[in-house]
């Protein structure tokens, strides 16, 4: 295992069990058995790495999921394409929350992490971005009516999830790959049906 894994492992397990904020450089570089000089080398700053756990370390692959969604191929299964992405996404959200909670009870951390996005070209917005791209794929090939705004449309696929995330938290974990892929197909046959032309 590389070094950056072996970084990432740990930065994963320091944050899950106390937060973002309380997760130093220190004590995660400790955890790898590394100095914060050895982390540093990998990741330019805590963001970078926090980022990087979320992308490369959450139980499901919602940035390929998205990635997916440029390939030709998915505009033939949009449903399926739409369902793999909201799957994902119920996955990345479960995980994040534990992680990311931390962030809104220190104003100053969430600027920081703010800033440190924004330098790397990164942020919760570019999920919802993408499905509206695809969206306005399918609205160009005519799967989806024509007075469709595709933002809204994405935000609601995407928020959905997030709160499906956010109940398994709030009301204890209930969830399961089975649950979870079942929820996903059902909140994307119930858009795709309100998209569809009359």
């Amino acid at each position: 295992m590389s070094t950056r894994d072996k970084i990432l492992d740990a930065a994963a397990e320091v944050i899950a069990e106390r937060g973002l904020a309380r997760a130093t450089t220190k004590a995660i570089a400790a955890a790898a058995g590394y100095s914060e000089a050895t982390l540093y080398k990998h990741f330019d700053s805590k963001t970078e790495l926090f980022t990087a756990v979320l992308v490369e370390r959450s139980p499901g692959d919602l940035s390929g999921a998205l990635a997916r969604l440029r390939r030709p191929e998915s505009l033939d299964d949009h449903a399926a394409a739409l369902t793999d992405v909201a799957a994902a996404a119920v996955d990345f959200y479960r995980q994040g929350f534990p992680m990311a909670a931390s962030l809104f009870a220190e104003p100053e951390l969430l600027r920081a992490h703010r800033a440190d996005l924004e330098r790397l070209g990164g942020g919760p917005h570019l999920a919802v971005a993408a499905v509206a791209a695809f969206l306005d794929e399918c609205r160009a090939r005519g799967e989806v009516a024509h007075g469709i705004n595709v933002d809204a449309a994405a935000a609601l696929l995407m928020g959905a999830c997030f709160q499906r995330a956010f109940l398994s938290h709030f009301n204890g974990p209930d969830d399961d790959a089975g649950t979870t892929r079942a929820f996903a197909a059902s909140i994307t046959a119930t858009l795709i049906a309100g998209m569809r032309r009359n």
